[in-house]
Parts: C-alpha cells; sequence; structure tokens
C-alpha cells in the first residue's frame, strides 16, 4: 500500500469514506511476543480518540499486573475525571468472566471461558464498546471451549460499529479467513535464546 492507498478498490458500492470507517475484525496470532502489545497499541489510539474500550483476558493470571492494565485503568480514571479520551474496562479472571489454570476441573475452566464469550456477546448485541480487545481469546478456540463456527458468526455479524482484535497463538483458520486484518508474529530472534527471562518494562 504504496503511501496509504490501497492496491485496489472493490466494486462494493460504498463510498470512500464508509470504506474507510468500515469496522474491523483484526487476529494477531504467532508464535512470537508482540501480539497483545500490538493490540494494546490499538486500544491507545482509540482512547486518544475517545472510544469507549472493553478489554478482556482470557489466560493471563489474575495475579498478574500487566503494566497496560494499570496505564489503561489511569487513562479511565483520567477520562471519569476531565473527558479526555474515553472510557475503559478491564476483565480478567478474579475479576470478571474469563478462566484460569487455578483449583477446579477442566470442565470448570471450560465453562468459565464459554460464560466469558457469553458475556462479550451481550456486550455486542448491545453494542456496549467501541474496540474490544479480547487478549488470548484464541486459545478457549483452539482447547474446544468455545466454538469457532459461533464466534466467527458472531463477530462477522456485530451490529453498529464496533472493532474486535483478538490475539493469541494457533488462530483458527476460519477466524483468520474472517478477519479483515491478521497479522503473524514470527521470530527471527528472542533474549529467551540466549537464557535471558522476561524483563520489567519489556514484558510486563
Amino acid at each position: 500500500m504504496p503511501k496509504g492507498q490501497p492496491v485496489a478498490v472493490p466494486e462494493d458500492g460504498l463510498t470512500t469514506r464508509q470504506r474507510r470507517n468500515r469496522p474491523l475484525l483484526m487476529v494477531h496470532t504467532g508464535e512470537m511476543k508482540g501480539k497483545s502489545t500490538a493490540a494494546f497499541g490499538m486500544a491507545l489510539r482509540a482512547w486518544n480518540q475517545g472510544w469507549n474500550i472493553g478489554v478482556f483476558q482470557f489466560v493471563k493470571s489474575a495475579k498478574w499486573k500487566v503494566g497496560e492494565e494499570g496505564a489503561f485503568k489511569a487513562l479511565g480514571q483520567l477520562h471519569e475525571a476531565t473527558g479526555q479520551g474515553g472510557p475503559v474496562e478491564w476483565h480478567k479472571m478474579g475479576e470478571g468472566w474469563s478462566w484460569s489454570r487455578k483449583a477446579g476441573t477442566e470442565e470448570d475452566h471450560a465453562a468459565d471461558a464459554l460464560e466469558g464469550w457469553r458475556e462479550i456477546q451481550r456486550r455486542l448485541a448491545a453494542q456496549t464498546h467501541d474496540l474490544y480487545v479480547l487478549d488470548e481469546f484464541t486459545y478457549p478456540m483452539k482447547w474446544g471451549w468455545v466454538d469457532v463456527d459461533e464466534v466467527v458468526d458472531t463477530l462477522v455479524n456485530r451490529p453498529g460499529h464496533q472493532y474486535v482484535v483478538i490475539t493469541g497463538r494457533d488462530a483458527h483458520p476460519n477466524l483468520v479467513e474472517a478477519a479483515d486484518l491478521a497479522a503473524e508474529m514470527t521470530k527471527l530472534k528472542h533474549p529467551m535464546d540466549a537464557g535471558q527471562k522476561g524483563q520489567k518494562g519489556i514484558e510486563w
């Protein structure tokens, strides 16, 4: 896309403005780090535009306080106090409708993940958020806890002007096919290859 221009314009009956503002379904997958980071970067831009942001983490531990969580909660408080940016909600295991590898059977975890998806479906139907970050959501689909075809159908047919970005490894081919934007993070080099663990400010 040289100079930001599309290489082809489809004959879909839409004006340039309509096509440009069409809400997107996006998928960040692949083995390399950066999938969630890229999604949160999108969310930061969206917050700056005054969008309503909803983040739903499906895998990360409830005890793991990622840096983006603190930053976005602070941005949500700034919005409440000053009106700057947009509102922010951040939900994860222990604070809403996600699963965690904690005490309980796999059936328990699967039920929690499914209820998390049901809540997102309810919010999509109500057009609650402008941007949904479904972090690590590829895994409940991979493990069969959430039906892939149902997810794709819900997201493709979501009402209104709602953007969705999904992160995680091993995205299902049907999800990738349905996406407007799909990116694969491919590892070239990683500090862990040289025995170096994650760093504060880089990984969290």
